[in-house]
């Protein structure tokens, strides 16, 4: 009987259990809205317990041949956000479904898709770019990043990372997050964030976990996350300088557009040689899973309070058998006469003339061996195509995590190097 059921059948099956169990509670009709477009984060990695579902899901003990079948035919079948969402509901079934799901899914680099919250901190694909799109709101000094190519009319966009600046006495915080209500660096939902220095010409960026297999420890002083009431055993939080992103001065007021030059530790040059890799991370810590499943009602819970002061020292986290990191450069623009402007093709990308808009490709020197079409390639584009509207596309070996943390680096005020 179960062999004859359509596969659009089984999906909306799953939906109705997501729909009937995890359901999280809301504050109103306008508190509804704005959580279920805050709260859209990428799925996470971890299923609740089986003990929990087992009995509520009439899936959950399907033979594992004709389980691996039906979790195959809707990875193939939803390829793009939301119907991407059924990919989400196979692994939140149980522990198996989770399992043979995260044997399916592949990453970023090899299908070109976002699914888990471990996709953010990937690397893209190497031919297409995953293409994405920033969402200011200066009211509240905060960037939403979609996943799509440009704002839909309806509520579905995929928020992908969110990010607050904070302006502080000698330099400014762009602290990420995977919701967009929650920003403390004590809590789950911390992914790292950019640090400027006085004069906004040098930006570091820090990763809450090393984006390396081998465990490296940063200097930094271990932070406890726990609950106003209850203290919890949960893993220390730290901070790993993962690359810099410099802005040439311009003391001459020379004209054209500003010249940025950015150092990722974590990821060595040999990546975008012939055959090279980048760092991949297979998993985010388990505290993290655990307070980001959308089975989990966030009712009740105390505010986390952060034990830590704002000003957090960290080492970076060099990649391991290569001392030189990739570096990366501006694209070099061209002066067009009859526009009487700098022009770069962002190939309709980007509509808006810009200050901020950028083109960054591999900054090698020929020792390095990198094919001049690989010297050529985009890594990382950003522009402007409406009011506090900006496109991000990012490609290997570049992750969404690191394309958003080097483009929020264009929001902060620059007036020594215009």
């Amino acid at each position: 009987m179960i062999q004859k059921m359509s596969l659009k059948s089984i999906m909306r099956e799953l939906k109705e259990l997501k729909d009937g169990i995890g359901n999280m509670s809301k504050r109103g009709d306008q508190s509804k809205l704005w959580r279920s477009r805050t709260r859209s984060h990428v799925a996470p990695d971890e299923a609740p317990l089986e003990s929990q579902l087992s009995e509520q899901s009439p899936w959950a003990n399907l033979p594992p041949e004709l389980l691996l079948d039906i979790i195959q035919r809707v990875e193939e079948s939803e390829t793009a956000w939301p119907a991407r969402a059924v990919v989400v509901f196979c692994a939140a079934v149980c522990r198996s479904w989770r399992e043979i799901t995260k044997e399916i899914v592949k990453t970023p680099e090899q299908c070109g898709r976002l699914t888990f919250p471990i996709s953010l901190k990937q690397p893209g694909p190497r031919e297409s770019p995953i293409q994405c799109y920033i969402r200011r709101d200066r009211t509240s000094s905060t960037f939403l990043l979609f996943y799509g190519l440009v704002p839909s009319e309806g509520e579905s966009d995929k928020l992908l990372l969110a990010a607050r600046k904070v302006r502080r006495a000698i330099c400014t915080d762009f602290v990420i997050s995977l919701v967009a209500d929650d920003f403390s660096r004590a809590s789950n939902t911390y992914v790292g964030k950019l640090r400027s220095n006085f004069l906004g010409t040098k930006f570091t960026v820090y990763d809450s976990q090393s984006p390396c297999d081998s465990r490296i420890q940063s200097t930094a002083r271990p932070r406890r996350r726990f609950h106003s009431k209850q203290v919890s055993p949960r893993l220390p939080a730290c901070n790993y300088i993962i690359g810099t992103v410099t802005y040439e001065l311009n003391v001459l007021r020379t004209r054209g557009p500003r010249r940025m030059h950015c150092i990722l530790h974590s990821i060595p040059v040999s990546a975008i040689q012939e055959g090279g890799t980048a760092p991949t991370p297979s998993a985010l810590p388990q505290s993290l899973d655990e307070q980001l499943s959308p089975l989990h009602s966030s009712k009740g819970k105390e505010p986390i309070v952060d034990t830590i002061s704002p000003s957090i020292r960290a080492t970076p986290v060099f990649s391991p058998g290569s001392r030189e990191p990739l570096a990366l450069k501006n694209k070099a623009p061209r002066w067009h006469e009859q526009l009487q402007c700098w022009c770069l093709n962002f190939k309709g990308r980007v509509t808006v003339a810009s200050v901020k808009n950028f083109q960054l490709v591999a900054a090698v020197e020929p020792s390095h061996n990198v094919s001049p079409e690989e010297q050529e390639k985009v890594i990382l584009q950003f522009g402007k195509i409406g009011k506090d509207i900006f496109t991000m596309d990012y490609r290997y070996p570049l992750s969404a995590f690191q394309a958003f943390a080097i483009s929020l680096s264009c929001f902060d005020t620059k007036p020594a190097c215009e």
